[in-house]
């Protein structure tokens, strides 16, 4: 087996919508950029916000469902900004941003320029349940929002690749390890195979898992998700992700080392939701060149 323990991280790429959205209006006349503070509330800020005065802004569901109004509001004559809690219970999707100037239809809102740094290693510490809004610019152009709530929630930490075993040090948040905590490599959904069991340790909120290659090498190709059982067989079942910092899509920022052996690359990779997983993939014979 090859193996090395660092990860490259290319040119973050614009997250794929989950269904197709309704194309821009020809003339869109307010832009919105984002401001998050360290609690992960996320304001709403309209610059230039002539006609908008007394409206709202509207988050609509993607695919239809539920909606948001917040209401802009104003200190003397400048920007607009209408706030969303770091911890409101939106759905966890896509959400489309519309401003509603008063007596008028809603219109899409373009994105104007965002402050996320707070967002970076938030820690929501004591918190039964996460809940994350970040904002992007969609494949028409239009700002929308990206959401996730996860009650409980296991937060991916560092992700550490060595020869024949995969390390994750994490936070859970909600619940904590006992003595019956263990995790659980499982067959992604409409793929065949056996849930593999994998060490996990630590104390309280924290943990560490070990994840052994030899396993999922030996059930051939196919793609595994990663999930923490922290009170062991009878206590929740827990998807882990890395949520709580400023990245959309980690998917193509984050590419970690593979382990090959036998015709076989093993690879851990962040899915669209951000979401931890695993893949093992056959390795093309006629490619002299390992990982």
């Amino acid at each position: 087996m090859k193996t090395t323990s660092t990860a490259t991280t290319p040119a973050p790429r614009r997250p794929a919508d989950a269904a197709p959205a309704a194309r821009p209006e020809a003339r869109v006349p307010w832009s919105a950029g984002c401001v998050a503070d360290p609690a992960g509330a996320l304001a709403f800020v309209v610059a230039e916000p002539e006609g908008l005065a007394g409206g709202r802004l509207l988050l609509r569901q993607r695919g239809g469902g539920e909606e948001v109004r917040l209401p802009f509001t104003a200190t003397g004559r400048g920007p607009l900004r209408a706030v969303l809690p770091g911890d409101a219970p939106l759905a966890e999707g896509y959400w489309e941003v519309h401003a509603e100037a008063p007596g008028a239809e809603p219109v899409r809102l373009r994105p104007g320029l965002d402050d996320l740094r707070a967002l970076v290693d938030r820690d929501p510490e004591g918190a039964d349940a996460v809940a994350v809004h970040l904002p992007y610019t969609s494949k028409f152009g239009n700002l929308a929002l990206r959401t996730w709530l996860r009650a409980p929630h296991a937060e991916a930490g560092a992700v550490h690749v060595a020869p024949g075993e995969t390390t994750v040090r994490g936070r859970c948040y909600g619940t904590a390890l006992t003595p019956a905590a263990y995790a659980e490599l499982r067959p992604a959904k409409d793929e065949e195979g056996e849930p593999l069991r994998a060490e996990a340790t630590g104390e309280g909120p924290d943990f560490r898992l070990r994840l052994a290659h030899a396993p999922l090498l030996a059930q051939g190709p196919r793609h595994w998700e990663v999930r923490l059982r922290p009170e062991g067989e009878r206590g929740p079942d827990i998807r882990l992700a890395r949520l709580l910092d400023d990245l959309v899509d980690r998917h193509a920022v984050f590419t970690y080392p593979a382990t090959v052996h036998e015709g076989l690359r093993a690879r851990p990779y962040y899915s669209g939701g951000n979401n931890l997983a695993f893949r093992v993939t056959a390795v093309d014979p006629a490619s002299t060149q390992a990982d």
